[in-house]
C-alpha cells in the first residue's frame, strides 16, 4: 500500500493525456478547414471580381469606340435670304475735263460743295487761245474786203458782157472768183466761231445739280487739253439724289431675282440700319468669268446719308422651291462619287448618301436632291466614318435639332 500510492498519479496522467491530443486535432482539423474554405473564397472572389472587371473595361471600351456626334440643322424649302456685296454709285457722275489749254485763274467750288447745274466751278486764263480769236476776227475781215472787191468786180464784167466790151469767158472768171472769196469768208466764219466755242470752256460749269466729290487741280496750275482719255479731270460732280446699287449674282439665283424684287441694304457707317432699293435693271447675261448676271438697284438718297462708292451689303428675300432642304456646308463631305452626307438611322447606324446640291449660299447649301427635311444628318462627321457604324447622338443636339424646321 505505502509504495502504491506514489504510483497512482503516474498512472492518472498516463491515462488522461490521449484525450488532450485528440481534442487538439480535432480543433486543428476544423481551423484548418476554415482557413481553406476562407482562402477559397478569397481565391474565387478575386477571380470573379477580375472577370467582372475584365467586362466593365470591355464595355467601357466598347461604349467609348463609339463616336458621338452633332446633328446639324436642317431647313425646308421656302424664303431664302442671300446676302452679296454691292457696289453704290451715284445716279450720274461727270468727271469734268478741260477743253483749252492754260493756267487756273480761280476755282469756286472744293469738294463736298452743293452746285447747280451751270454753275461755274473755275476759270482758265488762256492767252494762246484769245490771240487765235484776234487772228481769226481779222483773217475774216480779210476775207470779207476781198469778197467786197470780187463782187463789186464781177458786177461791173457783167455789164461789160452784156455791151460786148469783153469776153464771156473773162465774166464767167470774175464771177468764179467772187464765189471763192465768199466761201472764204464762210470758212473764216467758221474758224472764228470754233474758237469763240473754245472761249466758252474757260468757264468750267456743272452739267447738273449735285456735289463736287473731287477738285484735281489749284489756281496756277497748267492745264494741258488734248482733247484725249488721259487728260486729268478737274472735277468731279455727282448727283447722288438717287444711287445706283449694282450686285453680281450668281448664276443659280439670277431666275430668282426680277426687277421690282426688293432687297435691304446696309452700310458700315450706319450699323443696324437697313435701306430698302429695288431691282431696276438686270444684263440678261452671266459673265464667262465671274458666272454672275449684273444687277442694277435703284436706291433713293434725298437725304444724301449713303455715300457714292460706300461698300454695301444688299440682302434679297428669295423664295426657294419647297423640294430643296438646307443645311450647313460643314455636314458636307466630298469623296470620289461626289458629295455626300452622313444620315442617322432609328437605330442610330449611318446611312452615307450621296447629294446634289442646288446652291452653295457659303455657309449653307441647298440640297436639290437625295435627303429631306425629315432625316438626321450628322454635323462635321469624321473622315473615318463609314456606312453602317453606330453612333451615339449628343443630348444636347438632340434637344435641340428639329428636322422639319425651317419650311
Amino acid at each position: 500500500m505505502p509504495d502504491a500510492t506514489p504510483h497512482e498519479p503516474v498512472a492518472h496522467h498516463a491515462a488522461t493525456t490521449p484525450v488532450v491530443l485528440h481534442v487538439s486535432n480535432r480543433r486543428l482539423k476544423v481551423v484548418g478547414a476554415v482557413a481553406v474554405g476562407v482562402a477559397a473564397l478569397v481565391v474565387v472572389g478575386g477571380l470573379v471580381s477580375r472577370v467582372s472587371a475584365d467586362q466593365s473595361q470591355k464595355a467601357w471600351t466598347s461604349q467609348q469606340a463609339i463616336p458621338t456626334i452633332n446633328l446639324a440643322k436642317i431647313d425646308g424649302g421656302g424664303q431664302r435670304q442671300l446676302d452679296l456685296p454691292g457696289d453704290v454709285q451715284a445716279f450720274y457722275t461727270a468727271p469734268i475735263h478741260a477743253r483749252v489749254s492754260g493756267y487756273l485763274k480761280r476755282w469756286y467750288a472744293d469738294i463736298g460743295t452743293p452746285v447747280k447745274a451751270g454753275q461755274v466751278l473755275a476759270d482758265i486764263d488762256t492767252p494762246d487761245l484769245d490771240q487765235q480769236v484776234l487772228q481769226a476776227r481779222a483773217d475774216l475781215a480779210t476775207a470779207q474786203a476781198n469778197q467786197s472787191l470780187a463782187a463789186t468786180t464781177a458786177k461791173r464784167w457783167q455789164g461789160l458782157v452784156a455791151a460786148d466790151a469783153v469776153s464771156r469767158q473773162e465774166a464767167e472768171e470774175k464771177t468764179g472768183d467772187l464765189a471763192a472769196k465768199t466761201a472764204l469768208v464762210n470758212s473764216s466764219k467758221a474758224n472764228l466761231n470754233r474758237l469763240l466755242a473754245l472761249e466758252g470752256f474757260k468757264k468750267i460749269t456743272a452739267p447738273f445739280a449735285g456735289v463736287v466729290t473731287t477738285r484735281s487741280t489749284d489756281i496756277g496750275a497748267l492745264i494741258s487739253a488734248t482733247g484725249g482719255p488721259t487728260d486729268p479731270a478737274l472735277f468731279t460732280v455727282a448727283d447722288q439724289h438717287q444711287l445706283r446699287v449694282y450686285v453680281r449674282v450668281p448664276q443659280n439665283y439670277s431666275a430668282l431675282v426680277h426687277k421690282g424684287l426688293t432687297a435691304d441694304l446696309t452700310v458700315p457707317e450706319y450699323p443696324g440700319q437697313t435701306f430698302k432699293a429695288v431691282v431696276a435693271n438686270d444684263a440678261q447675261a452671266v459673265g464667262a468669268q465671274s458666272g454672275a448676271e449684273l444687277v442694277e438697284l435703284s436706291l433713293d438718297n434725298a437725304d444724301g446719308r449713303i455715300k457714292s462708292g460706300d461698300y454695301a451689303t444688299v440682302s434679297f428675300k428669295l423664295t426657294s422651291p419647297i423640294t430643296t432642304t438646307r443645311i450647313p456646308v460643314t455636314a458636307i463631305q466630298y469623296r470620289h462619287a461626289g458629295p455626300v452626307v452622313a444620315v442617322v438611322g432609328p437605330d442610330n447606324h449611318v446611312k452615307i448618301r450621296p447629294v446634289v446640291i442646288s446652291r452653295d449660299l457659303g455657309s449653307s447649301v441647298e440640297i436639290g436632291s437625295g435627303l429631306s427635311a425629315a432625316d438626321k444628318v450628322v454635323d462635321n462627321p469624321p473622315e473615318s466614318l463609314a456606312d453602317g457604324d453606330l453612333v451615339r447622338v449628343s443630348g444636347a443636339s438632340a434637344q435641340t435639332s428639329n428636322p422639319k424646321a425651317g419650311a
